[in-house]
């Protein structure tokens, strides 16, 4: 008799580190993560804008992040100072890396190397093709929510569409 746990409900949060309204989404993925654990697999997906100039760089800086382990803590850091970044730029994404103790300067050569460029790309890709247009954007279950308008209700929506894929099993 199998006796591993369901798979997980999976959230994609299409993201860009360098937009305030993906910063105001972090209060309800953290109330998410808390609430589900491991029942809910949050994936953040790169959607960088063009009006925002370190956006591609972060992207890639959190790619590198999550190859070191600390992905959603590095990602939270850089959301939570959007205005530190749209100043300082790529020092500052490497400024970000060593606070959380990572290694740093593999953050340095994976901006200058461009080894994370391909995932980014992949993501930004296939946001389009789902017709992402804008971030945040979630897909759980197959619906799009979208959350530039406004977060008002979505993370409602996304309980009630969690607990009946997870209900489905």
């Amino acid at each position: 008799m199998d006796h591993s746990p369901a798979s997980p409900a999976v959230l994609d949060f299409w993201c860009e580190l360098q937009c305030p309204d993906c910063r105001s989404a972090l209060a309800d993925l953290r109330a998410l993560r808390e609430h589900y654990g491991d029942r809910l697999e949050v994936r953040l997906r790169h959607f960088p804008l063009e009006k925002h100039k370190h956006a591609y760089a972060a992207a890639q800086a959190a790619e590198e992040a999550f190859t070191q382990g600390k992905g959603w803590a590095y990602a939270e850091a850089v959301l939570g100072a959007t205005e530190e970044l749209a100043s300082g730029g790529e020092p500052f994404l490497v400024r970000t890396a060593d606070r959380l103790h990572l290694d740093s300067g593999e953050f340095d050569t994976a901006l200058i190397d461009g080894r994370h460029l391909l995932a980014v790309d992949a993501d930004q890709a296939e946001g389009r093709a789902i017709g992402v247009t804008g971030t945040p954007t979630y897909v759980i279950g197959g619906e799009r929510l979208d959350g530039g308008q406004s977060q008002e209700g979505l993370r409602a929506r996304i309980e009630e569409i969690a607990d009946r894929l997870l209900a489905e099993g």
